[in-house]
């Protein structure tokens, strides 16, 4: 898990950090999981893994804020996925449906927030964790 969320996060930012011209208006964003807010018994090195990425984008984004270029996490909360339903029964399913507004989100719900942090209207939004979750977190 660690060489696959963090390392290989950890290696796109720093390509990014390199190419991204600055005054360009550029955006990273790099995603995490609300699990983070939860600390769930038996999900440790999940979310030590999504830990250690929303604290390297938050430095990474002081690190490229002179440049004009934003780093943001998006941190989505269980989302309607196969990956999410993956060893999961119903029960489980049921009790995270009751925590985020009584749905699981769908990665429409997610998307827009995406999009508004590539946008020029999130040019002052930097180094910010967003959970999108519907309350779960």
């Amino acid at each position: 898990m660690f060489a696959v969320n963090v390392r290989g996060t950890f290696l796109v930012c720093r390509e990014a950090a390199n190419r991204i011209p600055a005054n360009s208006g550029g955006r990273i964003v790099t995603f995490s999981s609300s699990i983070v807010g939860t600390l769930l018994p038996g999900y440790a090195a999940y979310t030590a893994t999504n830990a250690a990425v929303e604290a390297m984008t938050r430095i990474m984004a002081k690190e490229v804020a002179a440049k004009g270029v934003t780093a943001n996490v998006v941190a989505p909360g269980p989302v309607r996925t196969e990956l999410f339903f993956a060893g999961k029964d119903e029960a489980f399913v049921r009790k995270v449906e009751e925590q985020s507004m009584g749905r699981l989100a769908e990665t429409t719900d997610v998307a827009p927030v995406v999009t508004f942090l590539v946008s020029d209207g999130a040019a002052w939004v930097n180094g910010q964790v967003i959970r999108v979750n519907g309350g779960f977190a």
